[in-house]
């Protein structure tokens, strides 16, 4: 019995995805090989994402949008973009959590982010899942994400 278990347990490890794995299968075609985005549809995630987990709201956000979509326009230095961004609350808590972990790490973000960081975990995660019937919209997200004072 305990063989089964170990062997169940590698084979779930075997199927853990990495950020990059997932990043690839999920987030590549609209924000882009590099995180620079889609003009006028998908802003960029490479030195945003960063401003955006300094704010107070940002952190939540960033989840937010993973969990439950986004829509309505947002500006990005300086550039307005209105694509709308599907939500993926088929993903689990760990690997919204990987990720979003990824996006905060890759293309340099890692050297903008404050000293103070720490890293996105599935409990967080799991804590925004689960709201209830609270559950924004895409409309709220994206309103929300308007309201954030970023460059």
């Amino acid at each position: 019995m305990r063989t089964l278990f170990g062997l169940l347990a590698l084979f779930s490890l075997a199927l853990a995805q990495t950020g990059p794995q997932l990043y690839q299968q999920n987030c590549v075609f609209c924000h882009g090989e590099n995180g620079q985005g889609r003009a006028g549809a998908f802003p960029p995630l490479a030195a945003h994402t960063t401003e955006l987990i300094k704010t107070a709201e940002g952190r939540a956000h960033l989840i937010n949008t993973l969990l439950f979509g986004m829509q309505g326009p947002v500006r990005v230095k300086g550039n307005t973009y209105n694509g709308v961004m599907p939500a993926f609350g088929q993903l689990t808590d760990e690997q919204i959590a990987t990720v979003l972990n990824h996006i905060l790490n890759a293309w340099g973000n890692d050297k903008l982010l404050p000293r103070e960081h720490r890293p996105v975990t599935a409990v967080e995660v799991a804590n925004a899942r689960n709201v209830g019937g609270n559950r924004p919209t895409p409309q709220q997200v994206g309103s929300n994400r308007a309201r954030i004072n970023v460059p």
